[in-house]
């Protein structure tokens, strides 16, 4: 499939991306990631993002008002920006993408729309795959509603797909950042020294000291169960709905809608515990609610944001205490 060209507006044709506010570490960006491409905001930025970590409007049946495209269009729009973004990664950054499960209308059978979606982002700007990582929560409610809840006839999705992918073959990542705790039989092997060692039935050889070495905690699978247990000790305070709290409370008060879709901040924080270093630049292009900057400001990273929708980009301030709605941090352009 050939790469569709990126459309974008001008100012003479529609709107713009400007400035809608910034932190001590970071820029939110309210306008069309389209458009904020090609403004100054991202272009003196070519080069200089270590990771970019985002959960794009899902392929829904429905158009939603975060703006998510349907069918062959949301392929399209998705893949014309593939080669944009990965023009802003440092050559050993990172692109990770939450692509959730997709559903065909009227029937109980999933589309391959995201997957298609992800593989023509991925040709379209010659990046390697890293890894396939399976976002698990099991609290999440029940859908799609209709065939889980009414017919009784598909069992509930409890994950989402995260792709990690890179322009080099060895791009920048540390899993000894985000090891999980040791297991209690773990502890006791650490605390006894000794392991049966010899060869398993897989074939497998284990030395007699091969797991007596106490490495701070285990490393941890491609399946991440973000409700809090055996997850990362230096993540936790990101599980829960906690950390959502104050950017609730503060789009109460203010009068403005919560985004419906935000993603989880353990996510978020987990890719960037693992794959940036402190004072690295993280760049969402689909912000939402801005969850990536709060987590990345709260890690020490730098961070760049753009968001569409203005409600959207007003309640993020709430995300950051001090940084009132028409604070002196508002600045345009």
């Amino acid at each position: 499939m050939t790469a569709k060209s990126l459309k974008v507006a001008s100012p003479d044709n529609g709107p713009t991306a400007e400035r809608a506010y910034r932190t001590d570490r970071g820029t939110m960006i309210y306008g069309k990631i389209e458009d904020a491409l090609v403004t100054p905001h991202l272009q003196d930025h070519k080069g200089k993002v270590n990771l970019i970590v985002t959960s794009p409007p899902f392929p829904l049946v429905r158009k939603k008002r975060y703006g998510n495209e349907t069918g062959e269009a949301y392929l399209q729009w998705l893949e014309a920006l593939a080669t944009p973004l990965t023009e802003l990664l440092t050559d050993d950054g990172s692109i990770v993408i939450e692509i959730g499960n997709a559903w065909e209308e009227g029937a109980p059978i999933m589309s391959t729309l995201p997957l298609e979606a992800l593989l023509a982002f991925k040709r379209a700007a010659k990046l390697n795959l890293c890894q396939h990582v399976i976002c698990h929560n099991p609290a999440r409610l029940p859908s799609p509603a209709a065939w889980v809840n009414l017919k009784r006839a598909r069992l509930k999705d409890s994950f989402t797909h995260v792709w990690w992918m890179s322009k080099a073959q060895f791009p920048k990542a540390d899993n000894r950042r985000v090891l999980n705790p040791y297991s209690k039989d773990m502890k006791k092997l650490l605390e006894r020294q000794s392991y049966n060692a010899g060869t398993r039935p897989s074939g497998h050889v284990i030395s007699k000291t091969g797991f007596l070495t106490d490495h701070g905690g285990s490393i941890g699978p491609n399946v991440l169960d973000l409700t809090g247990e055996h997850y990362p000790d230096s993540l936790l305070k990101y599980t829960g709905t906690g950390w959502d709290a104050g950017y609730r409370s503060y789009c109460k008060e203010n009068v403005l809608p919560a985004h419906p879709a935000r993603m989880q901040s353990s996510l978020s924080a987990f890719f960037i515990q693992f794959l940036t270093d402190e004072n690295d630049l993280v760049l969402d292009p689909f912000g939402g609610s801005n969850t990536t900057g709060s987590v990345a400001e709260s890690l020490n990273r730098r961070w760049i944001a753009v968001e569409a929708d203005r409600d959207y980009v007003d309640g993020s301030r709430g995300r950051f205490p001090g940084l009132a709605l028409n604070g002196s941090n508002e600045s345009a352009g």
